[in-house]
């Protein structure tokens, strides 16, 4: 995997840049959208692809191990193979999904000991193990085994969590550097800044991430619960550290705002299961804000769900007729607004690119910031 840095905005930290992989290229910054279980819940993939324009999604390492098994995906010939997504893929490793299972799993030096939310098997992740479960699964990029410590941790844990998540990822890349991939192209390996909202701890992860050289580096454990002041805080710091040559990846985040502010420090890549969670409970995103689609003042609305919209479902239907299918408890209401709330995080993340060659980013995305958080 390479990673070009093409422009920088002369008055803030972000960036546009071109990352190329086995699969194909991803312009940055970039919106991913999140296929958990090797599938964007509701889309298909010709939507993915010629609507919406995903240049990358993510599969997720713990629920794919769980099912459909490894033995099937290897089988398949890997995760491209297996859902017919032909573009990059990410695979997060499984951290995160492993601490909210706070009541049913076990955290040790070896790895993390948990039972299965679907029929409470015992498994156990060490890094290593994780490794060869990316491997199988066969994504471009993955992500080193971590802990996600609460945002509320207090010092004491935070610093034993990041301890216990660095010596992991020296076992992730001892493992990653032993092994090769099953499938004929090359993967990459994301370490992952952890640290809780404590500016030393947050360095000192920085500095020891950075020191690892990978193809690109990612900040976790945010958007946990901490206030977003302090997210925006600990970005900042981060990114002042991680090289300015390998893309920067913040996972779980977020809300339109979010993602903004996140490119204004320097972030490249985003995820977030927001757009499709919130778009199957009637909520969107759009160019002038939010719209609740539950609202009766939609009930007689006949224009287009938006009439610039960046998907073909935002002109061919109305506003009442999305309403309409919501309160119908009709499964298409989730399709529709799902795909529109992903077309638009891509068009947000297009458009910050855009004006980021441009040179008027920090101007647009003020105006933005505004529209994207108002309730219409």
């Amino acid at each position: 995997m390479t990673f070009e840095l093409q422009y920088t905005d002369n008055k803030s930290n972000a960036r546009a840049g071109l990352i190329t992989t086995a699969h194909g290229q991803i312009q940055t910054p970039i919106f991913m959208p999140v296929g958990t279980l090797g599938s964007v819940k509701g889309v298909h993939q010709t939507e993915l692809k010629e609507d919406i324009n995903a240049q990358i999604i993510l599969g997720n390492t713990y629920h794919l191990y769980l099912r459909p098994g490894l033995e099937v995906l290897e089988k398949a010939g890997g995760l491209h193979k297996f859902n017919g997504f032909d573009r990059p893929m990410l695979t997060d490793s499984g951290g995160f999904q492993v601490f909210s299972l706070s009541g049913i799993r076990k955290l040790r030096e070896e790895g993390a000991e948990f039972r299965s939310h679907i029929d409470g098997s015992k498994h156990v992740f060490t890094p290593e193990k994780v490794m060869d479960i990316e491997r199988i699964i066969g994504t471009d990029i993955m992500m080193a085994f971590d802990e996600c410590p609460p945002g509320d941790s207090d010092y004491a844990y935070a610093k034993k969590s990041m301890g216990l998540t660095h010596r992991w990822l020296d076992r992730c890349i001892q493992r990653f550097n032993q092994t090769e991939s099953k499938y004929g192209y090359e993967q990459s390996l994301f370490p992952i800044v952890q640290g809780c909202v404590y500016p030393d701890l947050r360095r000192e992860s920085a500095e020891f991430i950075a020191s690892k050289g990978a193809d690109g580096n990612a900040i976790g454990g945010l958007a946990v619960g901490e206030p977003v002041e302090k997210m925006y805080e600990m970005i900042e710091i981060v990114n002042e550290i991680l090289p300015a040559d390998k893309p920067r990846y913040l996972m779980g985040v977020g809300t339109p705002a979010n993602v903004l502010e996140g490119i204004e420090r320097g972030v490249d890549m985003f995820d977030c299961v927001m757009p499709t969670r919130n778009g199957r409970n009637g909520m969107l995103f759009t160019k002038e804000g939010i719209l609740n689609m539950r609202n009766k003042k939609w009930e007689m609305d006949f224009s287009p769900i938006e009439a610039d919209g960046a998907s073909v479902v935002d002109t061919l239907y109305t506003r009442a007729y999305l309403r309409h299918l919501f309160h119908a408890q009709e499964l298409l209401a989730m399709q529709i607004a799902s795909i529109h709330n992903l077309a638009f995080y891509l068009w947000l993340a297009g458009e910050a690119r855009r004006h980021i060659i441009e040179g008027d980013f920090s101007s647009w995305k003020a105006t933005m910031i505004k529209k994207v958080t108002t309730r219409l």
